[in-house]
């Protein structure tokens, strides 16, 4: 079993994808849920787990690694036919990434079995679980996943049905949570009140229901988009047909996290209506926009700096270039443990094109920067490859503040952006200019700002936030018992 990672060590990371499917016929559906977690792999990839539910009947595997690493063809053989399944892939952001956190959560209860795969944070869950540990609940993992499926089979031991169960615990549950929930005879996709995080439904030729986090995964098993769920919606696939409870909507501001635009999603995807590549191009042209600057050629980092600096390019005339060559092996730099790897991975990941930056003024574009190591050794780089100006522009704002809503970052210790004017940071990583994009704009990638949460930019939250939050907060309890 892996060992958290210290908090000194502490890295930032994603959150998680889901994706679940009922079919009308009894059929392999690991295999489809395989390819749907495959395309949301960008999500997470500490660990991935699929269920398939036969008539009642859950078989699961799950494992730390990469999708493909988990799940070999007679792995997927072994789960069987069935017309319920769920998946997840998974980035740690509330619980440390030991094995007995990885999901899907696997439930018992006595009115049957259920399988859940949730994507983002509650803000309330230490006081959730309390009074579930009062009332005799006995934990196993450090997640606040497990916090909701012990709040959704609390409910369902007086709720006529799984629909109403879930209804009940969105009362109590604050914070962000789209979930996809195998029970005997249904699949139910929920999204939390806020819509903090994507969630969108497909159907397949043969009329099975898909949900997914987003579109790009739909699109991996053949499904044709159908809609993005809205805020506070709770959809229901089972025998009666897909059923439709939207009391919950409109109880809150939407509130969806506009870094799922800047750097989460791939950008083949559509998010509640709009183009992820076509918000990140938009992106850069505002950079262009708010910081112009004579150079010669504008280049991006692989892989979401690409299409903001293709943004940028068009609307300042200057020549977009690649680069740079990438490892396509590697994982983003963002999940290493360690200081130290981060800065070997850094120097496997990314190589200069010196025929295209040797000579030449470089206007160079990332989607963000968090604690200055990456860009900083990207810039030097650059300069080791005959780049003779380098002018960083950065297709978000300064990030200052921790994120509670499913992104680990729980402290703005290790954030330069909370501690370091631009111009200094513009000097700490070797920049001859540094220009970040306003909060003003940021807000209207996508044309108007129809709510987004940018808590991470301007440290103003949309919910109360837990006082003292920790990632691995109830890790000692688990390792205690």
């Amino acid at each position: 079993m892996n060992s958290p990672v210290p908090k000194t060590e502490r890295h930032i990371s994603e959150e998680c994808g889901v994706f679940g499917i009922y079919s009308p016929k009894y059929r392999d559906l690991a295999s489809l849920v395989y390819y749907g977690l495959y395309a949301l792999q960008h999500r997470g990839q500490e660990s991935a787990g699929i269920v398939v539910n036969l008539d009642g009947v859950f078989r699961v595997h799950r494992d730390a690694g990469l999708v493909n690493d988990v799940f070999s063809r007679a792995e997927l053989d072994s789960l069987g036919p069935g017309n319920i399944a769920v998946g997840h892939v998974r980035y740690a952001t509330t619980g440390s990434d030991v094995r007995s956190n990885v999901q899907p959560l696997l439930i018992n209860h006595y009115k049957g079995r259920m399988a859940l795969a949730h994507n983002g944070n509650l803000t309330n869950s230490a006081v959730l679980r309390s009074a579930l540990e009062e009332k005799g609940s006995l934990f196993h993992t450090s997640t606040d996943s497990e916090v909701i499926a012990y709040q959704i089979v609390q409910e369902r031991l007086h709720a006529r049905s799984i629909e109403e169960a879930v209804a009940a615990a969105m009362d109590k549950m604050e914070g962000a949570y789209s979930l996809v929930i195998a029970s005997p005879a249904k699949l139910t996709a929920v999204r939390d009140p806020f819509g903090f995080r994507p969630l969108c439904m497909g159907r397949l030729a043969d009329g099975s229901v898909v949900f997914a986090s987003e579109s790009c995964a739909l699109d991996a098993v053949g499904a044709s988009f159908e809609r993005d769920l809205l805020p506070g919606e709770i959809v229901t696939a089972g025998p009666e047909g897909v059923i439709c409870d939207r009391r919950r909507c409109n109880q809150a501001p939407k509130r969806f996290c506009i870094f799922e635009f800047i750097y989460f999603a791939r950008p083949d995807s559509v998010i509640d209506g709009a183009s992820v590549c076509l918000a990140r191009q938009q992106a850069g042209a505002f950079l262009a926009m708010e910081h112009p600057v004579v150079a010669d050629v504008v280049i991006g980092v692989p892989d979401s700096g690409l299409d903001a600096a293709i943004g940028y390019s068009k609307a300042s005339g200057i020549p977009y270039a690649i680069g740079f060559t990438k490892n396509k092996y590697i994982g983003r730099t963002f999940i290493e443990p360690s200081q130290q790897d981060r800065e070997s991975d850094v120097r496997i990941k990314l190589n200069p094109i010196r025929s295209v930056v040797e000579g030449k003024s470089v206007v160079l574009i990332d989607d963000s920067i968090v604690r200055g190591t990456t860009c900083r050794r990207t810039i030097r780089m650059l300069r080791e490859a005959g780049a003779r100006e380098i002018h960083m522009r950065v297709s978000a704002p300064p990030f200052i503040a921790p994120c509670y809503y499913g992104t680990d970052i729980d402290s703005s210790d290790d954030l330069i952006a909370a501690h370091h004017s631009t111009e200094e940071i513009s000097r700490m990583i070797g920049a001859d200019s540094l220009g970040y994009l306003s909060l003003e704009h940021v807000r209207l990638l996508t044309g108007t700002d129809t709510g987004f949460c940018t808590s991470c930019f301007s440290g103003s939250y949309p919910t109360d936030v837990p006082a003292g939050s920790v990632k691995d907060r109830f890790e000692q309890r688990i390792h205690e018992t």
